[in-house]
């Protein structure tokens, strides 16, 4: 007998379409999926007839540690179970993961709801000359290198070794390590202050001038760069949290030219917000949010496949990080459990974007991109990872139902269609009916995420 039915839903299912039918679980994993009339019996069932049925959210950038540090693995778990993101990558620092990371591991399976893996930031000479040794142990094959953290803007945050040496040299380890794949965060630090004076000096204190702080071209400026770097090094590079039509331009031409892979991830902020939105210095975040036009721009690569991937770049700070200062707010804010919504809303409703593809960029590439072969899709043999969800009920965000650490959103008020109903995670609960399980919050079942290396 199977352990637990989603009967009779629209699936999701991003390689093939969008079919109804049950699903089927045992053990935590898919043990059935099942065509419409076929009766399947388990010890419960839920009723899903008129709701969707997704691959549970897989999101590729967070920030957990940055808000109550070791405890935000289990508010930002559960913020995440509620927005239907069954599995989350965050980023671990430290100046040697060798001694950092298997504490960090412990305190993720003691306290998240939802699986959980690790992309490494690396920032020194140290964490290059034991990458291959950091990569093994801990099972990372996803690195990081932080451009915007080069010279004095690094200085100013401890980091005095991050130059282009050490990415390319980041490259040339990466490379040997199974699934190897660098992350770079892409602005040129350098040129901000040429534009950073003059605004500051003029009394600007408004969203747009951080974007006018840091343009565009100062993205794709680093995009270049690092896709050549990348194509030397013969690594297969992922730029981050991209934000600007003219960095997407700047991935398609590298892209003609070099056979090395390319993968590009973007936000859901930077595809649903702008320079202009009312939330103001609530949204200021690295690299800045851009025009409406950098928007249409990356929806269109979502669309067609340039964009492959999207996150939330989540940051669970407190609001009283931001202040009412441009220049010294907090960047970053949480989004984990919006993702989901964002994207049914704006791109679905908005822009009659196929659910497969929102399946697709939130779930089964992150999969593939990052070596988890058991998650990503609805088919058999799959870990049980599932999201129903309520494709008409429209509803206000509102940051006091969400679960975080942080006590606040930029997307406060927004009217959102897509809230996930169930959240299963190896077939296990943790959202029932829209609000978290017993079990989601008393003993949380989360596992790490060890990669093939």
């Amino acid at each position: 007998m199977l352990d637990l039915v989603l009967a009779d839903g629209e699936l999701v299912v991003p390689e093939t379409g969008v079919a109804r039918g049950s699903v089927g679980i045992k053990d935590g994993r898919i043990a059935v999926v099942a065509a419409p009339g076929e009766t399947l019996t388990a010890r419960e069932t839920i009723d899903c007839s008129g709701r969707w049925v997704f691959p549970g959210l897989i999101d590729p950038h967070t920030h957990v540690g940055f808000g109550d540090k070791e405890r935000d693995f289990g508010t930002e778990a559960r913020s995440a179970a509620l927005g239907g993101v069954t599995a989350l990558f965050t980023f671990h620092r430290s100046a040697d993961l060798r001694e950092s990371s298997g504490p960090w591991i412990a305190e993720g399976e003691r306290r998240s709801c939802i699986d959980f893996g690790l992309h490494f930031g690396l920032t020194s000479a140290l964490h290059i000359d034991t990458l291959q040794e950091t990569a093994k142990r801990f099972g990372v094959s996803s690195f990081k290198v932080y451009l915007m953290y080069k010279g004095a803007a690094g200085a100013a945050k401890g980091f005095t070794e991050i130059d282009d040496g050490l990415l390319f040299r980041t490259m040339l380890e990466a490379r040997r390590v199974p699934g190897g794949v660098v992350g770079v965060h892409c602005e040129n630090v350098e040129v901000i202050p040429v534009f950073r004076g003059p605004l500051k000096a003029a009394g600007r204190n408004d969203l747009a001038a951080w974007d006018e702080q840091s343009p565009d071209f100062l993205e794709a400026e680093n995009v270049s760069r690092v896709i050549y770097f990348a194509a030397k090094a013969e690594c297969p590079v992922n730029i981050v949290h991209l934000s600007s039509r003219e960095g997407l331009e700047i991935v398609r031409r590298h892209r003609a030219v070099h056979r090395n892979p390319v993968h590009v991830e973007t936000c859901a902020h930077y595809l649903t917000m702008t320079r202009d939105d009312p939330a103001g210095i609530l949204a200021k975040v690295n690299p800045p949010l851009r025009r409406q036009t950098d928007c249409d721009a990356l929806w269109e690569g979502v669309a067609d496949g340039s964009i492959e991937t999207v996150g939330s770049d989540h940051v669970p700070r407190k609001v009283a990080t931001k202040g009412t200062d441009l220049w010294s707010a907090s960047a970053g804010f949480p989004g984990l459990a919006t993702l989901l919504p964002l994207m049914i809303e704006d791109g679905h409703y908005g822009r009659g974007l196929p659910l497969t593809r929102i399946a697709a960029v939130t779930s089964l590439n992150v999969a593939r991109l990052y070596g988890l072969p058991s998650k990503g899709s609805i088919a058999a043999g799959k870990d049980a990872d599932l999201v129903v969800v309520d494709p008409h009920t429209k509803r206000a965000v509102d940051h006091a139902t969400l679960a975080s650490f942080s006590d606040y959103t930029p997307m406060q008020g927004r009217m959102l269609r897509g809230w996930p109903v169930h959240t299963l995670v190896r077939g296990r609960p943790v959202v029932a009916d829209g609000r978290l399980t017993e079990a989601a919050l008393t003993a949380p079942a989360g596992r790490y995420l060890r990669r093939a290396v």
